[in-house]
């Protein structure tokens, strides 16, 4: 869930005793992931999404999460799941080592655009050709106290979109054509879309973008 490399305090404190919302399609999952399928959720939080699909009969997942905190509530809550904190890239994994990657709430919590390329960058590297990349992220709002938040983020950063939380933390809203552009530009072609709405960290609702993206052979 949190960003994709490197940490900071707002991870390490009080993002790490956030609960995460963004809920697993698992219709949408099932139709593209098999239960045998190798699955990398990357930035995974405290392991949520990985008991999940424990759950659910996923034989071979695992997750990867650079805040320590995150990574050590993880192993309280949910003992046994395969979690490696990785505070920096590449990742200890070699080429193709997955079938499928989740990237659950991670581009909006990394504003730095050079990061989410690096990011995506790395999962283009880790799932093999023909495999698939799972994205459930945030896209621009378009509600009067969201756009707000923009302009008073784009005076600070110059970025509009990115905006400060009162808790400290920062993130960032993207145009669903750039979350496209993005994967297109490391190898990914979107092969099914959604949007619903879903909570946020901070206890309002957000409508979150979902994209299925296949890597090229």
């Amino acid at each position: 869930m949190t960003h994709s490399a490197g940490t900071d305090g707002y991870w390490e404190t009080t993002g790490a005793d956030r609960t995460f919302t963004h809920a697993l399609d698992r219709e949408l999952l099932s139709r593209h992931v098999p239960l045998n399928a190798r699955v990398l959720d990357y930035g995974c939080g405290y392991g949520r999404l990985l008991a999940e699909l424990d759950a659910l009969g996923h034989a071979d997942v695992q997750g990867v999460e650079p805040s320590a905190a995150l990574v050590a509530r993880c192993r309280k809550e949910n003992p046994g799941l395969r979690i490696t904190r990785a505070e920096s890239l590449p990742l200890p994994f070699t080429d193709a080592s997955f079938d499928a990657a989740l990237l659950f709430a991670v581009l909006t919590s990394v504003p730095q655009e050079e990061e989410r390329e690096r990011a995506v960058a790395e999962l283009a590297r880790l799932v093999r050709p023909g495999g698939v990349l799972y994205v459930s992220d945030v896209p621009l709002q378009t509600d009067e106290a969201s756009i707000e938040r923009y302009r008073t983020g784009e005076a600070e950063t110059g970025v509009y979109g990115t905006f400060r939380m009162p808790d400290g933390g920062v993130f960032v809203h993207q145009r669903p054509e750039d979350f496209h552009a993005l994967l297109e530009r490391h190898g990914f072609a979107v092969a099914e879309e959604r949007q619903d709405v879903t909570p946020t960290l901070h206890g309002g609702t957000d409508v979150r973008l979902q994209l299925v993206a296949r890597r090229g052979r």
